[in-house]
C-alpha cells in the first residue's frame, strides 16, 4: 500500500495460509487441534516476516493477539492473554533489548569509530591489513553490540567506504576493484562470524540458548562464558581466513596502502583525546565482559555468579548515572524496544508449540526419514545441518529462519544420538554463518550489497564459497575444540539422552 508500510500482496497471503491450515487441513495423526491451529498462526506469522506485510513489531502484536483471542494454547480468556505475553518474562529477551540500548553509547561518543581508525592505524599499510582491521573492529565491539545490522551496517560499513573512497574507489566512478570490492567483501563476511561468536552478538542468539534449554529440559544451559569459549578457536580461525580467502578469490588492484595508516591517524587526531564519555564505555565494556564470563564466580565460588540480565541492567544502569546515555536516548533507541516486541511474540509462540508437542511430532518426522538412510549419528547430524544453513537462501531473516526450524532440527538430532551440547553448539554457529549466502540473508546485507561496491554475481560466489569454509571449520575444527572441552558429552543428567559410554565410543571419526 503506497505510502504506508503495509504490503497488501504479502499481509493477503499469510492470511490466506492461515484459514487454509486452520480450517481446510486436518491435524495429521498425532497432532492435537490447538497444536495445528498455533500452528497455522505461526507459519502464517514466519510467512508475513519473510514478505514483509509489515514491520516485524506489526506483526509480532498481531501473532500475540490472535493467540489470546483464538485461545490455542488455553480455553480461559484470562489464561490465554497470560499466555500471550508470557514471552515478555523471558530475561533474555531483556538481555538483548538493554544491550542494544548499551551500544547506542558506541556510536553516540564515537568509540566504535576510534576503535575501527585504531586498527587501520596499525595494521593499514597493505590493502589485506585494512581487511584485518575491519575484522578486528568487529570483533572487538561484537560483544557489546546485539544488533550485527549496526555493528557491520552502521559503525563498520562507513569507516570501510571512508577508506575506499580515500583510494579514489567508488562503483559511480566504475573504480570498484581496486580496493573497494575487496573490503565490502571481507567486512561483510567477518559480520556473520563476529555474530556467531557471542550470545549478544546478535538478537536471535538468545532464542537459541532458550530453544536448545526446552529441549532438553534445561539440562544444556548455555551460559556467555560457555558460548564465547565454545566459539573461540573457530571463530578466530574463520576471522583469520576470510581475508586470505577474498584475496585469492578477488584480489584488489591496489594492494599497498600506505595512505591509509596516514589517513586514519588524521581522523584519529580530528577525533583527539578519549572523550569522558568514552573512558566510560571503555569501563563498561569491560565490567560487561568480564562479569558476562562469570569471572567473579571463577575466583570467589558459585554465589557470586550474576545473571547475565542483571549484569545488562547494570551496565546501562552506570551509562545513565554517569550521564553518557540520557534516558530520552533510552526511549529513542526504536530497535532495542522493537526487539523486545517481536522477540517476544516469537519466543512464545515457539515455547507453545513445544508445549503442545508440535515441535516432538515434527522432529521424529525429520529423524525417521533420515534414520532410514541408515547413517550414524555424525552423518546425519552433517545432513541435518547443511539442510538447516542451506534453507536460508529462503529467507531474508534468521530470526524467521531459527524460530521455524531451529527446535525441531535440533530435536531431530538429538533423537539421532547427536550428543545435545555439540548439536546445539553447531546450529547456534551455522544459525549466524548463513547470513554469508546472500544479499537479503540478514539486515547487514543490504546495506553493504547497497553500496555497489560488490555485483550480485560475485556477492553470491563469495558466499557460497565462504559459507563451505565456515561450516566446515565450525564442524571439524569446532567439533575437536569441543570434545577438548568436553563439550561432547557434557550434560547435566547424562541419563537424559544417552549412556555416555556409547556416546563416546561412537567418536570413531575423531
Amino acid at each position: 500500500m503506497k505510502g504506508t508500510d503495509i504490503r497488501v500482496t504479502s499481509g493477503l497471503i499469510s492470511i490466506a495460509i492461515v484459514l487454509l491450515l486452520w480450517f481446510a487441513v486436518p491435524p495429521p495423526q498425532g497432532v492435537t487441534e490447538n497444536a495445528w491451529h498455533l500452528l497455522a498462526l505461526f507459519i502464517g506469522t514466519v510467512v508475513a516476516i519473510i514478505g514483509k506485510a509489515m514491520p516485524i513489531g506489526a506483526i509480532a502484536i498481531l501473532a500475540i493477539t490472535s493467540v489470546a483471542l483464538t485461545g490455542v494454547t488455553n480455553d480461559s480468556p484470562s489464561g490465554a492473554i497470560k499466555d500471550a505475553l508470557s514471552g515478555f518474562s523471558n530475561s533474555l529477551i531483556w538481555l538483548i533489548g538493554i544491550a542494544i540500548i548499551i551500544s547506542r553509547g558506541l556510536a553516540k561518543t564515537g568509540l566504535g569509530n576510534r576503535i575501527g581508525y585504531n586498527f587501520i592505524s596499525l595494521f593499514g599499510k597493505k590493502t589485506i591489513g585494512i581487511g584485518y582491521a575491519l575484522a578486528l573492529s568487529e570483533l572487538v565491539i561484537a560483544p557489546v553490540t546485539p544488533s550485527n545490522t549496526a555493528r557491520g551496517g552502521a559503525i563498520i560499513h562507513p569507516i570501510m567506504k571512508s577508506i575506499a573512497t580515500s583510494f579514489g574507489s567508488s562503483p559511480e566512478e566504475g573504480t570498484s576493484r581496486k580496493i573497494g570490492h575487496y573490503l565490502a567483501l571481507v567486512s561483510y563476511h567477518i559480520n556473520p562470524i563476529t555474530s556467531a561468536m557471542f550470545i549478544t552478538a546478535t538478537a536471535p542468539n538468545p532464542l537459541i540458548v532458550k530453544l536448545i534449554a526446552d529441549a532438553t529440559g534445561a539440562n544444556i544451559s548455555i551460559t556467555w562464558g560457555t558460548w564465547a569459549l565454545a566459539a573461540l578457536v573457530p571463530g578466530l580461525l574463520c576471522i583469520a581466513l576470510v581475508p586470505l580467502v577474498v584475496y585469492a578469490i578477488y584480489p584488489p588492484e591496489v594492494k599497498s596502502t600506505p595512505d591509509a595508516k596516514t589517513y586514519a591517524e588524521s581522523k584519529l587526531t580530528e577525533m583527539g583525546p578519549m572523550s569522558y564519555g568514552e573512558k566510560i564505555m571503555v569501563g563498561v565494556f569491560a565490567m560487561l565482559l568480564v562479569l558476562w564470563a562469570g569471572v567473579p564466580a571463577m575466583i570467589l565460588g558459585a554465589d557470586y555468579a550474576v545473571n547475565t540480565t542483571a549484569v545488562a541492567f547494570l551496565g546501562l544502569s552506570v551509562l545513565l548515572v554517569t550521564g553518557v546515555l540520557s534516558w530520552d536516548d533510552v526511549l529513542k533507541e526504536k530497535s532495542a524496544w522493537d526487539t523486545v516486541v517481536w522477540f517476544s511474540a516469537l519466543v512464545m509462540m515457539a515455547t507453545f508449540l513445544n508445549k503442545l508437542g508440535l515441535v516432538t511430532w515434527f522432529s521424529t518426522l525429520v529423524e525417521s526419514n533420515i534414520a532410514q538412510l541408515g547413517f550414524d549419528w555424525i552423518v546425519s547430524a552433517i545432513i541435518l545441518v547443511a539442510v538447516y544453513f542451506y534453507a536460508h537462501y529462503f529467507f531474508a531473516s534468521t530470526t524467521a529462519h531459527i524460530t521455524a526450524m531451529f527446535a525441531a532440527f535440533y530435536a531431530a538430532g538429538l533423537a539421532l544420538g547427536a550428543p545435545p551440547l555439540f548439536l546445539g553448539l553447531l546450529l547456534a554457529g551455522a544459525s549466524s554463518l548463513m547470513m554469508s549466502l546472500t544479499h537479503y540473508a540478514t539486515g547487514t546485507s543490504p546495506i553493504v550489497f547497497g553500496s555497489g561496491y560488490v555485483s550480485l554475481k560475485d556477492w553470491w560466489v563469495m558466499g557460497l564459497i565462504m559459507s563451505v569454509i565456515n561450516l566446515s571449520v565450525w564442524g571439524v575444527i569446532g567439533g575437536l575444540w569441543w570434545k577438548a572441552l568436553g563439550y561432547w558429552w557434557y550434560c547435566k543428567d547424562s541419563n537424559v539422552f544417552v549412556n555416555l559410554t556409547s556416546m563416546f565410543n561412537s567418536m570413531r571419526l575423531f
